[in-house]
């Protein structure tokens, strides 16, 4: 087969592949993958109201002064492995109002290890909390680790400058 029509088929077949990924998503994995698409920065932050880890970076209050001191970076802020949707305990941490921050419930709550959500977009989702960095469409850097540092997610969201990339 000629070196042309091979790259041709393997490009189909790889578009393809992704389109049936994309179209077995759930609503919430084809909303994201829109809001990603964006040229500005998109963190896309997986937390649960019970986890202590979640719940010390509201209370450090990073989050609240990340999104004030980011205008431009969309936060996304997805509740997973509860039926809860936590936007109380976001909004007395300041979480809410915010223009550049947007809250939502993974549609399953389960916490059951043979039940649990572990993937997103394709892509897994193991620990919680877990913190996505994306810009035009790509992910950058995935913390999948737990509790963030404000100060290295800064430094990240800097380093997505297209100078540097």
């Amino acid at each position: 087969m000629k070196p042309l029509l091979r790259a041709v088929l393997l490009f189909v077949s790889l578009t393809c592949a992704g389109l049936r990924a994309s179209e077995s998503w759930l609503p919430i994995e084809r909303e994201v993958a829109e809001l990603v698409k964006s040229p500005d920065v998109t963190i896309v932050h997986f937390w649960a109201p019970w986890c202590p880890n979640c719940n010390a970076e509201l209370k450090s209050g990073g989050w609240k002064k990340f999104l004030e001191d980011n205008p431009k970076v969309k936060v996304v802020f997805i509740t997973v492995r509860d039926e809860r949707d936590g936007a109380a305990e976001l909004k007395k941490f300041g979480l809410g109002p915010q223009k550049n921050f947007l809250h939502l419930q993974h549609p399953n709550p389960s916490r059951r290890p043979e039940t649990e959500m572990t993937s997103f977009m394709g892509l897994r989702v193991g620990w919680t909390p877990a913190t996505w960095i994306y810009r035009n469409n790509r992910q950058r850097y995935a913390l999948n680790y737990g509790q963030i540092r404000f100060h290295i997610l800064q430094q990240l969201v800097d380093d997505t400058d297209p100078k540097w990339l």
